[in-house]
């Protein structure tokens, strides 16, 4: 009897295109999932942010209520956000992100039916009452969690588990950002080790990462997160001020990424605390600066608005940068849900301006506009403190268009990660997980004893 070779080679390869085929099909479902909840999450925390600013901005105009409400505001925010994830979904806590790296190596469990509804509902409590967290986090959770649930549901087989959930992971930041190569070139930047690349893993991302953007310009529109002035390149003999700023965002994103682990030590005592008074304590603080000075508390956006249009002077861009970091802190460390990229991006506009206006007034020949360091400042805070030089980059440019400036963001990422690097600085995701682990471990022996 014969075989013929060419035939079962022809009908193992129809067998493994039908099979990639259906991992990209599988990928633009979770796209169109993940861009329509991205959409809607957006949308609303939108109208949440816009009630507590009219709350804030009304403080002290028709008596002792009118100062009242803006702080119970605060602190049922943030009291019911602690309470839904202590209580039904601790890995919700956060921005997620080193959950889903967790995740992708099997380390970290992904209980989609859990964190997808928590997630969801207690991001929104906790942004929408001023925390300084960006919405990031939370839409990258949501997306990768999404991508598991596709793939539970549709039964597909656990060797697709890894590109589906890195796929959801794309998409989500894609949603939030209106960034599409940002989501896709930040999974395979930062969860490098997790990821497990090949062609058609590559294709899955890009799929989800494309089509999630796609919806979420469909629902809200295609201009830029950050509506900015698209600068000219700057002048090339002023190149080197670049490498200033990246310097000085390495020695930055050090001292942030240490702090932000000693803040979490620090307040780790509030985890067996009653949510409620952690949610009053922090609800109580967030509401009372917001009051007096709400350029300080928030995601950002309406601060780096004013930032770009100069409404600051010097000292207080200073004052301003050292209040949104400790902040930025203090936020993060109660177990909130909740981004750290927004909060980042907005430290990195104000030090770029506090950069290039000081620069500007020592060399003005070589500085026709300071705003130009500000985009160059988001990529290089960002690469600094998360080590992901080409991810900031691509999203400073597509959050502002500025396509333009893309080598001297390259100079100034490229320094800041890697004289970061030098310093002995880690990337915070891989900090926080390993953080994570530890303490599962120490509460594991904990059970064991008693």
């Amino acid at each position: 009897m014969s075989i013929n070779i060419s035939n079962i080679s022809r009908h193992q390869l129809d067998g493994e295109n039908a099979k990639h085929f259906k991992q990209l099909f599988h990928a633009l479902i979770i796209g169109l999932i993940v861009g329509l909840v991205g959409g809607f999450f957006r949308n609303t925390l939108s109208y949440i942010e816009n009630i507590r600013d009219i709350l804030y901005h009304q403080a002290g105009q028709s008596g002792f209520l009118s100062w009242l409400w803006p702080i119970l505001f605060a602190i049922i925010g943030i009291s019911i956000a602690l309470f839904l994830v202590k209580k039904y979904a601790p890995e919700a806590s956060g921005s997620g992100v080193q959950e889903i790296e967790g995740a992708l190596d099997g380390l970290r469990p992904m209980r989609w039916k859990r964190v997808l509804p928590i997630k969801f509902i207690a991001s929104l409590f906790s942004l929408g009452s001023g925390l300084l967290l960006g919405r990031e986090g939370p839409t990258i959770q949501l997306g990768a969690n999404i991508g598991k649930m596709v793939k539970d549901t549709l039964g597909i087989p656990d060797t697709e588990n890894n590109s589906l959930i890195s796929a959801g992971a794309a998409a989500g930041l894609a949603s939030a950002f209106n960034a599409p190569f940002a989501g896709i070139i930040f999974v395979i930047e930062e969860m490098n080790g997790h990821f497990k690349f090949n062609f058609y893993s590559l294709a899955t991302i890009m799929i989800g990462a494309g089509t999630s953007d796609f919806i979420v310009r469909v629902l809200i529109g295609s201009k830029p997160i950050i509506q900015m002035t698209v600068f000219p390149s700057p002048n090339i003999y002023g190149f080197w001020l670049f490498i200033c700023l990246g310097l000085l965002c390495s020695i930055i994103g050090l001292f942030y990424n240490k702090l932000l682990i000693i803040s979490l030590d620090f307040f780790q005592f509030t985890s067996k605390l009653p949510f409620i008074y952690t949610g009053i304590f922090v609800g109580l603080s967030i509401a009372v600066i917001g009051i007096f000075s709400p350029d300080i508390i928030g995601g950002g956006y309406d601060t780096i608005a004013k930032v770009l249009d100069h409404s600051f002077t010097l000292s207080f861009l200073l004052f301003l940068f050292i209040a949104r970091m400790l902040l930025s802190l203090f936020s993060y460390s109660f177990g909130m849900p909740g981004g750290i990229f927004l909060p980042m991006l907005t430290l990195g506009v104000i030090l770029g301006m506090l950069f290039g206006v000081s620069m500007q007034q020592f060399f003005p020949q070589l500085i026709s506009n300071p705003g130009v360091f500000t985009i160059a400042g988001m990529a290089g805070i960002f690469a600094a403190t998360v080590r992901a030089p080409l991810t900031g980059l691509v999203l400073a440019v597509e959050m502002t268009s500025n396509y333009e400036l893309i080598l001297p963001l390259i100079i100034t990422t490229v320094t800041a990660s890697v004289f970061t690097s030098l310093l002995g600085n880690q990337p915070i995701y891989t900090t926080l997980l390993k953080r994570t682990l530890a303490n599962v471990k120490k509460e594991e022996k904990f059970d064991d004893i008693e």
